[in-house]
């Protein structure tokens, strides 16, 4: 039997990054929406660092207790990695005592391209 246990994050369509370039033409409203909940996700400055220190952790991967030392508390370091989850920013993987988190890779890339690069 495995100590292994996947937590949930969102439905596959919320956390699939969905939107072209926004020089390429306006966002729809659902484009947006789904757009928003990524970067309002990044919109607080712990949780902006949480997630740039398990995106640049070795390996792709970071365990809870190498990313917790944050300046906040242990509950308020899980509420942020929570909204983290909920906005298909990371996942997550249970282990043992332990809770590894990794970004996916298929939302930095995106989060690049919808910003996307601006040539004058």
């Amino acid at each position: 039997m495995s100590n292994s246990k996947v937590l949930p994050v969102l439905a596959p369509e919320t956390a699939t990054p969905c939107c072209p370039p926004l020089t390429e033409r306006p966002l729809t409203a659902e484009e947006a929406e789904r757009t928003a909940k990524m970067f309002k996700a990044l919109g607080d400055p712990v949780r902006l660092r949480l997630f740039s220190l398990v995106a640049s952790h070795e390996g792709g991967e970071a365990c809870v207790c190498d990313i917790s030392d944050v300046g906040v508390s242990q509950p308020t370091v899980s509420h942020h990695l929570k909204k983290l989850r909920e906005a298909g920013l990371l996942t997550s993987e249970r282990r043992g005592t332990w809770v590894y988190y990794r970004v996916e890779p298929s939302v930095l890339a995106a989060m690049g391209q919808t910003l996307g690069r601006y040539s004058a």
